[in-house]
């Protein structure tokens, strides 16, 4: 559940990145699922190499090159604020 990384990254240093959906009741296919709340592999990818760039581990034009190339959009609204 990424309710409790939520609440514990504040107390870490921001070194915390949620991933999952937290029981919302959806009937679409597992992929699309897996889409729509993030937590597919390109959206796993994505939030990895999104946070080394933010850490200055990874660079930040090859993150958004990559980020484009797995079918991200960056602008999409979060799942669980919708």
């Amino acid at each position: 559940m990424k309710v409790i990384s939520d609440q514990l990254s504040p107390w870490l240093s921001g070194r915390l990145t949620s991933l999952g959906t937290d029981g919302f009741g959806r009937s679409e296919s597992r992929p699309y699922l897996r889409r729509f709340f993030e937590v597919d592999a390109e959206s796993i990818v994505t939030a990895t190499i999104s946070q080394l760039s933010r850490w200055g581990q990874f660079d930040a034009h090859k993150a958004q090159q990559a980020i484009f190339e797995l079918g991200i959009d960056p602008e999409k609204k979060n799942a669980a604020r919708n």
